[in-house]
């Protein structure tokens, strides 16, 4: 064997050795994906047919219905985010998520049913209802068909009807790629293309990559580990294509009763701004909070919105700080002896 021919060999085992070395960092890290999502959740056969969920927590009943490419795993980690201890979360997998199947009817209004058969199989009578992004579509819909069932509406970049600028997602050809992958269900080329060009799959789920690159790494972390929650694609992809063909139309926001909070940002690639603020404008008080920055994710604003749940669930009489016994007391002693105690009772907010 020559010089050269020994060079190839060198470099053909080193293609084998690595190639090796990909299958198993990539068989390592979907068969952990697959297994988290086998576990930790369970079936409620409702009268709307098998419902996977999870349950989290003690306390005031929370439904949260999670986006596009989520499941019940999401659905706890993006309450778990916004919300502190006092809730009981409950979480679903939305139609073709998951462990949920596809029923013939998969209209936001059809999963609102799904919803309430849910939470009545678990002898709730009602609930905190989170619904972000694509789940803010079945969010409304609850509101408006089972109004006594919601005890508050908080819309996060909600990925609803706007009359002039619909929600769309991003238009780059990175996000058209990423559409294919998602319809192809490719676990392995998510998953290379996590490795390898990360600022595609941010970009994708409606953060601007360059927001990310200038975050603390705190932050920079946690975008990653939503795009990495993605996976298995291929177990989330039928409900990504149900989601990405809304039927979106007009709804009667007016008639919606709940104490409501909406947010949104500016730079959210999948356009949910307008969203927000036409369902902010239409439901009767409700409350629009809007940042500048952050995308679809609100990268920077994690504490903020937290906080601004926390006040609007108090101001609401919502919160576990409102309905504690000792706050309780507090609030009846100061009603019957004056001001002074305001700012005692504060301190336990």
């Amino acid at each position: 064997m020559g010089r050269i021919g020994r060079i190839l060999s060198v470099v053909s085992i080193a293609a084998v050795v690595a190639g090796g070395l990909i299958c198993l960092s990539y068989s390592n890290d979907i068969n952990g994906a697959r297994s988290a999502v086998a576990s930790g959740a369970q079936i409620a056969n409702t009268v709307a047919g098998p419902i996977e969920y999870a349950e989290q927590g003690d306390g005031i009943p929370l439904l949260s219905i999670h986006g596009a490419g989520g499941g019940w795993d999401q659905g706890l980690t993006n309450v778990a985010e916004l919300v502190g201890d006092g809730f009981r979360v409950i979480a679903p997998s939305r139609f073709g998520y998951l462990g949920t199947s596809i029923p013939s009817d998969v209209s936001p209004a059809a999963q609102a049913d799904a919803h309430v058969a849910l939470i009545s199989w678990l002898k709730v009578d009602r609930a905190v209802v989170v619904g972000v992004s694509a789940g803010a579509r079945s969010a409304i819909e609850l509101a408006l068909r089972h109004p006594d069932k919601v005890s508050a509406l908080i819309l996060i970049v909600p990925g609803t009807y706007a009359p002039d600028s619909p929600v769309m997602v991003e238009g780059s050809r990175g996000s058209a790629f990423v559409f294919w992958l998602v319809n192809a269900g490719a676990d392995f080329a998510w998953w290379a293309t996590e490795k390898i060009a990360p600022s595609v799959l941010i970009r994708f789920i409606g953060v601007p990559p360059e927001l990310v690159e200038v975050a603390p790494a705190e932050q920079r972390d946690r975008v990653m580990a939503i795009v990495r929650s993605i996976e298995p694609l291929s177990r989330r992809f039928p409900g990504i294509n149900i989601d990405s063909a809304p039927d979106l139309h007009r709804l009667p926001l007016d008639k919606i009763t709940a104490p409501t909070l909406v947010v949104s940002a500016r730079d959210d690639l999948f356009n949910t701004l307008p969203a927000a603020k036409f369902a902010a404008d239409k439901i009767p008080k409700a409350k629009l909070v809007v940042y500048d920055s952050g995308g679809h994710l609100l990268v920077g604003h994690e504490e903020d919105v937290r906080k601004v749940i926390s006040d609007f669930l108090v101001g609401a009489g919502i919160g576990p700080s409102s309905t504690s016994p000792v706050w309780a007391s507090l609030r009846a002693s100061q009603h019957a002896y004056g001001r002074q105690w305001q700012g005692f009772a504060e301190g336990f907010r």
